[in-house]
């Protein structure tokens, strides 16, 4: 891979509840706390996937699922993605590790329709790894009274596992969906897992968050 571009990914099988890494901590999800974050589910990022891809229709099918169930709870939803075009000072350091990221193909800056936003959602502009950077996310989890980060999308060892980390050092407790999220390979996808579980957050299945939200 070179820093201009994204790797194109072999499919590999997304991690079912039996691999999933134990809790640390006796966190219970729940939908009057919770906030869903669908992080970076971009048609540029999902294009590493390829066409067919069974990870790419499975990812956005568990992704879809909760997003669903959240909306029936009364449970926030909230999108990040990256602008199309970004001023170079804007995208700083983000250019020497990834270049021109999505301003070479600013036709795929939409969101997959797959699990496009709906009314009422929030779309937050995406600046860094972490979705809490220069947005307002942290004041809209304060508004609404919630303190805990259901982290879904891509890609699971870059944005999700930040993400996930800022909102612990936020006071908001992150679960992350084990196999709602997806990275370059899968030695990265259950790395980021592990991390998650040992140091700041909950990996919980998408069947295990669905049922903690109906």
């Amino acid at each position: 891979m070179s820093v201009t571009d994204l790797p194109a990914v072999t499919d590999y099988p997304l991690p079912v509840a039996a691999d999933l890494p134990p809790a640390r901590v006796p966190w219970e999800l729940r939908a009057d706390r919770a906030v869903l974050l669908l992080h970076d589910l971009q048609d540029h990022f999902l294009d590493v996937y390829g066409p067919g891809s069974v990870l790419r229709e499975t990812l956005l099918r568990n992704v879809s699922r909760i997003r669903d169930v959240a909306s029936a709870a009364g449970v926030p939803v909230v999108y990040t993605a990256q602008p199309a075009q970004q001023d170079p000072a804007e995208r700083a350091l983000l250019t020497d590790f990834w270049g021109d990221g999505i301003g070479r193909r600013p036709h795929r800056a939409g969101i997959s329709e797959q699990v496009a936003p709906r009314g009422g959602d929030t779309v937050l502009t995406k600046w860094r790894y972490s979705a809490f950077q220069r947005s307002t996310l942290a004041e809209d989890l304060r508004r609404a009274g919630r303190d805990q980060l259901v982290v879904t999308g891509v890609y699971a060892g870059i944005g999700c596992q930040v993400s996930a980390c800022e909102a612990f050092m936020r006071d908001v407790q992150p679960f992350v969906v084990g196999d709602a999220v997806a990275d370059f390979d899968e030695s990265r996808h259950r790395s980021a897992l592990t991390w998650i579980a040992s140091t700041c957050g909950v990996v919980r299945s998408t069947d295990d968050v669905v049922a903690a939200l109906s």
